[in-house]
C-alpha cells in the first residue's frame, strides 16, 4: 500500500512538472511576442516624430508665407480675432441673459402669484388708520373746569402722572389727548374718562385712577399677545417677549396697528411657507415676531431692529426667528427660506392699499430721491416716477445707449434703488429707448 501511495504521488509530481513546463513555454513565446511589438513602437515612436518636427517646419513656413501676403503678423490677427469673437460674444451674452432672465421671471412671476394670492386671499383685514391724539366725549362742558380745577391743579397732576398733553379748546363737549407713546395715552383716555364718570377729580383721585388704568391696560394688552399666540397655535414663547408684543396693540406705523400687522405678516407667512413644503409653525412665529423691538422703542434707544434682536436673543427664540427680524431690513443676509417668507409677507401686508398712511412730504421727496438716481446713470435724458412711486420711467438717449445695454441699465438703476431708498412693496423700473426717423415730403 505504501508503494502505491509512492507511485501515485510521483505520478502528480511528473503531472505538475509538466504543468511547469507548458506554462514556461509559453511565457518564453509572451516575451518573445512582447520584444518584438515593444520594438515596433519603438520603430514607430521614432518615425511619429519625425513626422511631427516636418509638420511643425512646414506650419512655421506656412505662417510665414500667410503673413507676408497678409500684410500682418499672427499676433495682430489673432487680436483683431480674439477682440471680434469677444464683442460678438458679448452680445450674444447679453441676448442670452435677458432672455433667460425674462423666461425665469415669467415662470417665478406665475408660481409666485399664486402663493401670493393664495396667501391673502385666505387672510382679509381690515384697516383703520389711528392718529397721535385721543379724543374723549364729555357729558357737558361744565365738566371741562372741573378736570382743569381751581389754578389748573387737577389738570397738571394729570398731565404729570400719565405723561400725555390734555388739550381743551372750544370743542363742544371734547376734550384730545395728545402724546407720541400710544401705551400712555390709551392709560389716559381710560382714567379720563373713569374720572369723569366717577365725577370725583383731584390729584389723589387722579394719581389712584391713574394707576388702575395702567393695570387694566397692561392687562389688555398681555391678553392680547396671548390671544394672537393662541389663534396661530403658537407656545413655548418667554413671558417677557410675550409682554412686550402686546405693546404692539396700541403701536402704529404710519396709521398701521403694529399688532393686527405682526398677525398678518404671520398668517401670510404661515400659508406661503404651506404651500412651498416648509416649516409653518416657525415661519409664523417668525413673522408674528419680526417688529416685536416695535414694543420697546419709546422707552429704550436703538432701531427696533436691534431692540427685537436683542430681546428674542435674551429669551433664546430659534435662528430663524432672529435672522427674519434683521433681514426683513436687510441688515443681514436670508439664511433661511422662512425669513424670505416673512420679508415677502411684511411687504404685502405693509403695502396693500388702504394699510399705511404717509405723509406728503416724505411722499414728494421718496418721488424725487427716484428721479435723481436715475438721472445719475449716463445715457439717461429723461425720467418720470407713475403710479404714485412704484413705477419709474427712464428715458434713454440712442445715439448713446444701445439696445443690449438697456438691461443693464434697468438692472443699475434697480440695485441702486434698493441701496439708498426705503420703501413698501416693489418698484418697477422700466428703460425706454427710441429712434426716430424724420423727412419731408417737398
Amino acid at each position: 500500500r505504501r508503494r502505491e501511495d509512492l507511485e501515485r504521488s510521483e505520478r502528480r509530481l511528473a503531472e505538475r512538472t509538466e504543468t511547469l513546463d507548458r506554462r514556461s513555454d509559453q511565457l518564453d513565446a509572451r516575451e518573445s511576442a512582447q520584444e518584438e511589438r515593444t520594438r515596433s513602437l519603438d520603430t514607430l515612436e521614432a518615425e511619429t516624430k519625425k513626422r511631427l518636427q516636418e509638420a511643425r517646419e512646414a506650419q512655421v513656413d506656412l505662417q510665414g508665407r500667410l503673413e507676408q501676403a497678409a500684410g500682418i503678423s499672427a499676433a495682430d490677427a489673432r487680436a483683431q480675432l480674439i477682440e471680434g469673437l469677444e464683442d460678438k460674444a458679448r452680445a450674444e451674452a447679453a441676448n442670452t441673459l435677458r432672455e433667460i432672465k425674462e423666461e425665469a421671471q415669467r415662470t417665478a412671476e406665475r408660481e409666485a402669484k399664486r402663493i401670493v394670492s393664495m396667501a391673502i386671499q385666505r387672510m382679509a383685514a381690515e384697516e383703520t388708520a389711528q392718529l397721535t391724539v385721543s379724543v374723549v366725549q364729555l357729558p357737558s362742558d361744565e365738566m371741562k373746569g372741573r378736570i382743569i380745577g381751581r389754578e389748573g391743579r387737577n389738570i397738571r397732576a394729570f398731565e404729570q402722572a400719565t405723561g400725555i398733553d390734555v388739550i381743551i379748546d372750544d370743542t363742544p363737549e371734547a376734550v384730545v389727548l395728545s402724546g407720541y407713546n400710544p401705551v400712555r395715552r390709551e392709560v389716559a383716555r381710560i382714567a379720563l374718562e373713569s374720572l369723569i364718570e366717577d365725577g370725583r377729580i383731584h390729584p389723589g383721585r387722579i394719581e389712584e385712577v391713574v394707576e388702575k388704568s395702567e393695570k387694566a391696560v397692561e392687562k389688555e394688552m398681555q391678553e392680547a399677545a396671548e390671544e394672537a399666540l393662541y389663534s396661530l397655535s403658537l407656545h413655548n414663547v418667554h413671558p417677557e417677549v410675550v409682554k412686550v408684543l402686546g405693546r404692539l396693540k396700541y403701536r402704529t406705523s404710519y396709521g398701521q396697528n403694529q399688532l393686527q400687522h405682526a398677525k398678518e405678516v404671520a398668517v401670510l407667512a404661515g400659508s406661503m411657507a404651506a404651500e412651498m413644503g416648509l416649516d409653518v409653525q416657525m415661519a409664523k412665529r417668525a413673522g408674528l415676531l419680526h417688529d416685536v423691538g416695535k414694543g420697546l422703542t419709546h422707552e429704550q434707544e436703538g432701531t427696533h431692529v436691534e431692540l427685537g434682536y436683542r430681546l428674542c436673543k435674551r429669551y433664546k427664540e430659534p435662528a430663524v426667528v432672529l435672522n427674519s427680524i434683521k433681514a426683513h431690513h436687510d441688515e443681514e443676509p436670508h439664511t433661511f427660506p422662512e425669513s424670505w417668507l416673512v420679508t415677502a409677507a411684511d411687504a404685502i401686508s405693509g403695502s396693500r392699499p388702504g394699510a399705511r398712511r404717509e405723509m406728503f412730504e416724505g411722499y414728494v421727496k421718496r418721488l424725487e430721491k427716484l428721479e435723481e438716481l436715475a438721472m445719475e446713470h449716463p445715457g439717461v435724458e429723461r425720467c418720470f416716477a407713475i403710479q404714485a412711486g412704484r413705477e419709474l420711467r427712464v428715458m434713454v438717449e440712442p445715439e448713446r445707449v444701445s439696445d443690449e445695454a438697456m438691461a443693464q441699465i434697468s438692472a443699475d438703476v434697480a440695485r441702486k434703488i434698493e441701496g439708498e431708498l426705503q420703501y413698501p412693496g416693489q418698484i418697477k423700473v422700466v428703460v425706454i429707448r427710441e429712434t426716430r426717423a424724420v423727412d419731408f415730403a417737398r
